[in-house]
């Protein structure tokens, strides 16, 4: 039996639609990241079902978030995923065999630059 209380729902998604739309550009995080960082950290499967519910109009930095391996989740071989690297490589973000480096690129570094500001930008 469900505990509704605990079950995802649109006011959720909201919460991961605040996450992914505060994720600097030029880093990312995994699923998991943002399920905890929303509320409900056992919902990581869930977190694309709410950046779907967003707005068109939200324009939310969906291609930001990749899976706890550092990978993109999309088939490697088609336009959704050429379209997230690409994102992710004119920001900065670099792969290494179809990797980013989450202690680089991940959790961590967003932490430190939404704190302290990109590193060299000077202040």
């Amino acid at each position: 039996m469900t505990d509704e209380r605990t079950k995802p729902d649109r006011n959720w998604a909201r919460n991961v639609w605040k996450v992914v739309a505060d994720i600097p550009s030029g880093h990312v995080l995994t699923y998991g990241e943002v399920a905890r960082l929303s509320g409900m950290p056992r919902y990581a499967r869930r977190v694309g079902q709410a950046m779907r519910w967003a707005p068109r109009t939200m324009a939310l930095p969906w291609h930001r978030v990749i899976n706890a391996q550092g990978m993109i989740s999309f088939p490697a071989d088609s336009n959704s995923y050429r379209r997230q690297k690409h994102l992710l490589q004119e920001e900065g973000v670099e792969f290494i065999d179809d990797r980013v480096d989450l202690k680089r690129f991940g959790y961590r570094g967003a932490v430190d630059c939404l704190l302290w500001g990109e590193p060299g930008a000077g202040g």
